[in-house]
């Protein structure tokens, strides 16, 4: 499994997520990092390419929390047919665009804040969708704790840095809500468990 993380995040955030899908599940997991701030969409599919290939890997699942999902979804667009089969977990990825990021670029704000690459992909609203053969599974939260949702002013259900809104995908094979927060289903142990799930059935299966 390879995780990407998100906007000013670098992995490590992740420690504690991917060591309970390596001992509870028995997944092998693997970071992919990319400095957030300052590189463009083009130069991290690049790189992300790169890294797949040397892992050599007959099999592949991506999970992608926040931007790290946005990055997944656009690998998948350009390379999908050329991967080792597997299945994909989206976590909190703004894919239809950040209402936070918006306002930032409202004030002025975006670009230095945040870099090239997340205005490029969350700056204004999107119409994804998801078409490929590949599973593709979606988490969100709806537990508004965090930062963003100072920056977004949302009058709407959120993780406290995306809306729920924003996290919706069509053509994903499942998705699930649950009450945390945007930082916090990295250490849910419920988010695990779910994301190890989908990955090995191609569903969420401990529904409340």
């Amino acid at each position: 499994m390879l995780f990407l993380h998100g906007l000013w995040m670098s992995g490590i955030e992740a420690q504690l997520f991917r060591n309970r899908l390596e001992s509870h599940h028995g997944l092998r997991t693997h970071v992919f990092r990319y400095p957030t701030h300052h590189e463009t969409m083009a130069v991290v599919l690049e790189r992300l390419a790169g890294v797949v290939a040397e892992l050599q890997a007959t099999q592949l699942h991506l999970v992608g929390h926040s931007l790290g999902g946005v990055i997944t979804l656009r690998f998948l667009e350009a390379q999908a047919a050329s991967l080792p089969p597997g299945r994909v977990v989206l976590l909190a990825a703004p894919v239809q665009g950040s209402l936070a990021a918006t306002r930032m670029e409202h004030f002025g704000l975006a670009r230095s804040l945040v870099g090239p690459l997340a205005c490029e992909e969350l700056v204004g609203r999107r119409e994804r969708r998801w078409s490929g053969a590949r599973e593709l599974g979606v988490i969100a939260g709806d537990q508004s704790f965090g930062l963003g949702r100072f920056i977004a002013m949302f009058d709407e259900p959120n993780d406290g840095t995306v809306a729920l809104r924003e996290t919706e995908l069509e053509g994903c094979a499942d998705r699930l809500v649950l009450p945390v927060s945007h930082m916090g289903m990295l250490l849910s142990s419920r988010v695990a468990d779910e994301c190890a799930g989908f990955l090995s059935s191609g569903h969420f299966g401990l529904r409340s």
